[in-house]
């Protein structure tokens, strides 16, 4: 008996803008970054944040999404909280930064920067 596997989804959709921006980053990045990782601290009002910084080195539990641009880790104790969350970049004439849309936030701070699940 064969037993063929198939490839699950990743647990965050990027959205075009979003990976354009990893590119960016990547272009600019250290030279001992492999990529930028999402996770999600405890901070803020409401207890947990995104933060998005870059990494050097993959952990074992991380999930990796290779985008054309770079590589995107998500920390692997922040994956639970992000199963089918969208992230996208977004800009304006005031604001720029990566917007999520996480239908596993429950609620957040009203300030915007951090939710709980």
């Amino acid at each position: 008996m064969t037993t063929t596997l198939r490839e699950r989804p990743a647990a965050v959709l990027l959205t075009p803008a979003a990976e354009a921006r990893i590119a960016e980053l990547m272009s600019k990045a250290p030279a001992d970054a492999i990529g930028v990782k999402l996770s999600t601290p405890r901070r803020g009002c409401s207890g947990l944040a995104y933060s998005v910084d870059y990494v050097t080195e993959e952990a074992k539990f991380d999930e990796k999404i290779v985008t054309p641009g770079g590589t995107f880790y998500i920390d692997g104790a922040s994956v639970l909280y992000l199963i089918g969350s969208t992230m996208d970049w977004v800009e304006d004439d005031f604001t720029a930064g990566f917007q999520f849309a996480n239908p596993n936030a429950k609620g957040a701070c009203g300030c915007g920067e951090s939710f709980m699940v």
